[in-house]
């Protein structure tokens, strides 16, 4: 339950806030201010709703005392209603006031490689591909590949995506880790079920301002490109790789005919990777008990497997199984297994609130 002392102090500062930006001029002091105004919104909102409905619980309570038997009938019914209607007030509060990660209002960069299964681990890889590719459609995000490595049958080894949109990094980051795939491979003549592998990788994407990386940590080598490309394959050395010495994070991209467009593209590969690794690795240092949080995007870390013969999806992580494979697969039921994943998410981290708060 959320003290009335917590809601106070969060009506106080909004009221603060509001009155500092009357009197701020532009700046970056305002801009910040700004965005505290606008993401203490719908919490002061919501407070605002339970603290009225407490206080019209007290009344309520004083009202189930009074002489006129009618009014003490009206009274307890509506007090009925209100206890019932009360906790879930309060526990979309509290998920409301849990802490933010910055990164999760923003757009991520989706990595796909296939893993174990030769061909099969590659044709899975597409159909994963797929799968992102038409969710972020139901989401109204924009969904851009901007690179890939096909294999011989038409699948993939590498993809590598660009999701813009708002809270796209909240869902998909649930994402990360490896996905396996149980069925007959159309290249299998004697129709035995084989077991494949495909490695999700889930990154916000980094402003450039976000992220300070020098110039003289760069080693930036340019190539002519290989594969499909005609003459321009042979005539100009378009294709970039740039490594950043200290991390030994190294993207190559060749995507493009031009060498500053493949170059842009690189770095905001790189920037996502570098900064994805300094997350986990502060991540890992702020909450030894990390692994129990299913947004932890460990990548080694099996977390789902996709059942070709018993139509059926099944999440590791918190145990859920769909029959629905195929509506998975297109896209349109993956948001039950995401929405599953975010509130096991908000459970468990509510629950360490309450452990902090008895502590």
């Amino acid at each position: 339950m959320i003290a009335a002392a917590q809601i106070d102090r969060i009506l106080d500062r909004y009221a603060e806030i509001e009155a500092r930006m009357s009197t701020d001029g532009a700046g970056s002091s305002f801009v910040k201010l700004a965005k505290e105004y606008a993401d203490l919104g719908p919490i002061v909102a919501k407070a605002k709703e339970v603290s009225a409905m407490r206080e019209q619980m007290k009344q309520l309570t004083a009202m189930s005392t009074d002489p006129d038997a009618d009014i003490r009938a009206m009274a307890g019914d509506e007090l009925v209603d209100l206890k019932r209607r009360l906790p879930d007030l309060e526990h979309e509060l509290s998920i409301l006031m849990l802490p933010k990660d910055a990164a999760d209002m923003g757009s991520a960069l989706l990595e796909i490689r296939a893993g174990t299964g030769g061909d099969e681990a590659a044709l899975f890889a597409g159909d994963l591909l797929r799968m992102y590719q038409r969710y972020a459609q139901l989401n109204g995000w924009q969904f851009e590949i901007m690179s890939e490595s096909e294999s011989d049958l038409g699948g993939y080894k590498e993809v590598i995506c660009a999701v813009n949109g708002s809270g796209v990094f909240a869902k998909l980051k649930y994402e990360s880790g490896v996905h396996r795939v149980q069925r007959v491979p159309a290249t299998e003549a004697s129709g035995r079920i084989h077991t494949s592998a495909a490695t999700v990788a889930v990154m916000p994407e980094v402003a450039e301002v976000d992220i300070d990386i020098n110039e003289s940590d760069l080693r930036i080598d340019v190539y002519r490109a290989s594969g499909a490309g005609g003459q321009h394959v042979n005539k100009t050395e378009s294709a970039v790789r740039i490594t950043h010495i200290p991390t030994g994070v190294a993207v190559a991209m060749q995507e493009e005919k031009s060498q500053h467009k493949n170059k842009a593209k690189a770095m905001k590969i790189l920037r996502a990777r570098i900064h994805d690794a300094e997350r986990e690795r502060l991540d890992k240092e702020r909450a030894a008990d990390r692994k129990d949080q299913v947004g932890s995007g460990d990548r080694s870390e099996r977390i789902r497997t996709y059942n070709y013969p018993q139509g059926r999806c099944t999440d590791h992580r918190i145990n859920l199984t769909l029959y629905e494979l195929d509506q998975v697969m297109q896209g349109v039921a993956l948001h039950k297994i995401i929405d599953a994943l975010v509130s096991d998410d908000q459970a468990k981290r509510l629950a360490q609130l309450d452990e902090s708060a008895v502590a």
